[in-house]
């Protein structure tokens, strides 16, 4: 059976972790960020369809392309961030059902009618699951929506070749050692009986 996690997990994943606008210049090795997928597409997405797409920018060249296509607020972060993710998905993402759903082939003619929703909805937990698994490897993250979308597409996907120009961004995270000089005390949030109904 499992058992739950200890309190540090909890603090580390859930009750200290902020959305960070600063980061302290410390390194984060490529191994890393690697580590942090490897959790991540472990998380369940319908009939395991994993339809997200990651685009990891750190050097020079990719935040030159990226920054300017930033909301005003958010291009110093992103500019100081050790590393910025595009996460995107695939509109395409049925074609590899075969592979990742090989106990049911037929699943890859599931999804045609809803393909946009389970596409974005699917991606957007495993954005989730991505933050997760970065804060749950010592990282922090400072999640964002605030850029141009449509330049975005052009820039990352549209203008590509192969299976990326079928890709279309979610949204974009930030993600290093935070500074916690750069962040405010943590808002409200809503209490159980606010939000949630038990039937």
């Amino acid at each position: 059976m499992a058992h739950p996690v200890n309190d540090h997990a909890l603090d580390v994943v859930f009750r200290d972790a902020r959305s960070y606008n600063g980061w302290r210049e410390e390194d984060v090795p490529e191994v890393l960020i690697r580590a942090v997928y490897d959790l991540a597409k472990l998380g369940p997405t319908s009939a395991n369809n994993s339809p997200a797409r990651f685009v990891f920018i750190s050097s020079e060249e990719g935040k030159a392309r990226l920054v300017p296509l930033m909301s005003e607020g958010n291009r110093e972060k992103t500019q100081n961030a050790p590393w910025t993710v595009i996460i995107a998905h695939d509109m395409e993402f049925h074609e590899k059902i075969p592979k990742l759903f090989p106990h049911a082939p037929a699943a890859k003619d599931w999804f045609h009618h809803i393909k946009e929703e389970t596409a974005f909805r699917n991606g957007t937990l495993q954005g989730a699951y991505l933050m997760l698994a970065a804060r749950s490897l010592g990282l922090d993250c400072g999640p964002m929506s605030g850029f141009d979308m449509d330049a975005v597409n052009k820039e990352f996907f549209e203008s590509q070749d192969g299976e990326m120009k079928n890709w279309k961004a979610n949204f974009i995270c930030n993600i290093g050692h935070g500074d916690r000089t750069t962040i405010f005390d943590r808002s409200p949030r809503l209490a159980f009986d606010e939000a949630c109904r038990i039937l």
